[in-house]
């Protein structure tokens, strides 16, 4: 059994394609001719716009514009005139026009490779591909097709290029296996559109699975078994049957309020990371957004966005979901999320330094400019639109944001938005009380906040088994957080990962929880599962969780259906 990244829902069995990359060699001697070499390059340039435009519109027919943008995005990316003019100048240099291409583009991956906060740095899978192709281009090689794969393919590579993706015969391919890739890449989000089971950086893959070898991809679970046994077949055939079957079960629960089985309301809210997103929230049934992730508004770009941007992307969302609430967080940059042009410079512990609300109110100014824009939005498409404020430690922070919105609405003559407090620290779930007297809701980034309190890196390893929100601290402090928020009488949500965790969902209901915001693909799952327990159930529950001593005791008690 070979491990990875559980990067696309769903169990593929089928046969093995192994698609190794291309080696790539060319001349690296200087030009005899430099007009005649940037006119190849640009001729390359031209045909890989007029190649992927072509793949692009392929994949809008077979899935929607949202995802063929993100094929779309490698042609802004080639089109840019400062890439463009750094190649002719190493051309004029005396460079070959592959030598001058790769070059840059080795430059930009680079950049993208070190940025600390993983979105980024997948990025850098978009430039290689666009690397290989143009280089591919430019030496005239052959290309790979992809187009008429053997019925039940399991694609094993080394990276699923998103070219690769939008130009394989996707009725053929049934699982995809990569050495490399995250969750967050471009594939593993074309994987998931498709509905094709994939599981990305399987250490090896190319070396240990051979071309042909029967395969088991498990996307829900991250493992692949090669060869597997008859016995073994027969039982993930029967799990496959199961997983398809439960789709069907969860179409039941769509169009349909969010009640517990007792019929007390409830709200399942999606987490949201671009204007695009917003799209897919309401196609999957959210009730509203409960996180939007403003800070991808400011990445990828050489300086902040105006505030005329900014209102664009955010009266959008809100127009999106026609009146639905939308709760758009500030921006939080810092910890893992690095933006260039801000100059931030590099701490020893950037969770715990200068970011969030700590660099806003630092730079008053640049965040003027961002609540004018949300306010703006909010006013202009019926109100619904909420602010909330990240990382917030003490009521001196909230109580600032409140002033310069304050101040805004006065300047503007527009209504006072609702501003909430994300609570991700062990400070703002110790005084949630006194911060729910400067806030009109709550919102719980169990990310952070479990990290914090079990003082845990969430990407370390060596610490993973800290890192629980099962662990009875981490319990008690949603509980608190909850309780004051509900006896302040403000609505309190969830938009952390573990809003969606099923064995979570009576504890959140047993303590009080309103809101559950969580990934557009999991609205269903958990509007049923809220829809399983009565709140006399759910709070026998979670009173009994609480005199458990640790993570292990909740999961098995949960586990078991709440039986001691």
């Amino acid at each position: 059994m070979l491990k990875g990244i559980a990067a696309s829902e769903g169990i593929g069995i089928g046969r093995a394609v192994i698609i190794a990359p291309q080696k790539i060699t060319y001349q690296t001697g200087p030009v005899a001719d430099i007009e005649q070499e940037k006119a190849r390059l640009h001729r390359a340039i031209d045909d890989f716009i007029s190649y992927t435009e072509e793949l692009a519109g392929k994949l809008e027919e077979t899935l929607d514009a949202e995802n063929a943008d993100i094929i779309r995005g490698h042609v802004t990316m080639l089109s840019d005139p400062f890439m463009i003019e750094e190649m002719e100048e190493l051309i004029a240099g005396g460079q070959s026009a592959e030598a001058a291409a790769e070059s840059v583009l080795d430059m930009f991956q680079g950049l993208f490779q070190s940025a600390e906060d993983e979105l980024t740095r997948q990025r850098a899978t978009d430039v290689e591909d666009i690397k290989r192709k143009l280089l591919e281009i430019l030496l005239g090689m052959e290309q790979l097709d992809l187009k008429h794969l053997p019925d039940h393919t399991v694609l094993v590579v080394s990276d699923l290029a998103p070219s690769v993706t939008a130009e394989m015969d996707h009725d053929s391919v049934i699982g995809v296996v990569t050495e490399n890739g995250g969750m967050t890449s471009h594939s593993a989000i074309l994987s998931r559109a498709l509905e094709i089971p994939a599981v990305l950086s399987v250490p090896d893959a190319l070396s240990k699975i051979k071309d042909g070898q029967k395969l088991i991809v498990d996307g829900t679970n991250g493992t692949v078994i090669v060869d597997p046994s008859a016995e073994t077949t027969v039982k993930y055939q029967t799990c496959r049957d199961d997983y398809i079957r439960e789709k069907e079960l969860l179409k039941a629960f769509q169009g349909k309020a969010t009640v517990t089985r007792d019929g007390d309301p409830r709200q399942v809210f999606c987490n949201i990371g671009n204007p695009k997103d917003a799209e897919s929230a309401a196609e999957h049934d959210g009730e509203g957004i409960g996180l939007f992730r403003t800070e991808f508004l400011f990445m990828d770009r050489d300086a902040r966005p105006d505030e005329e941007t900014q209102y664009a992307a955010y009266r959008q969302v809100c127009e999106t979901l026609k009146g639905k609430t939308v709760i758009i967080r500030t921006l939080d940059v810092g910890g893992d999320k690095d933006i260039p042009y801000i100059h931030m410079e590099k701490e020893e512990n950037p969770f715990l330094g200068y970011r969030a609300v700590r660099y806003c109110l630092s730079n008053q100014e640049a965040y003027k400019i961002q609540l004018r824009a949300l306010i703006r939005a909010g006013a202009d498409t019926g109100g619904n639109l909420r602010i909330m404020i990240p990382m917030v430690t003490t009521a001196t922070e909230i109580q600032t944001v409140r002033r310069l919105a304050e101040e805004i609405c006065r300047e503007t003559r527009l209504p006072m938005p609702e501003i909430g407090t994300m609570i991700e620290t062990p400070a703002a779930f110790i005084m949630a009380d006194v911060l729910a007297k400067y806030s009109d809701f709550f919102s719980i980034g169990t990310n952070d906040l479990t990290q914090y309190i079990m003082a845990a890196d969430r990407g370390n390893s060596s610490v993973a088994y800290l890192y629980k929100a099962y662990d009875p601290a981490v319990l008690r402090a949603l509980r608190a957080v909850i309780t004051a928020g509900v006896s302040a009488g403000i609505p309190v949500g969830m938009c952390g990962e573990a809003a969606a965790d099923p064995l979570l969902i009576p504890l959140l209901i047993g303590f009080g929880m309103e809101e559950f915001s969580v990934s557009p693909a999991a609205v269903l799952k958990t509007r049923r599962e809220i829809s399983r327990w009565t709140v006399t159930e759910a709070k026998k529950i979670a009173d009994h969780v609480l005199t458990l001593e640790t993570a292990d005791e909740v999961e098995r008690y949960i586990a078991g259906g709440g039986k001691r």
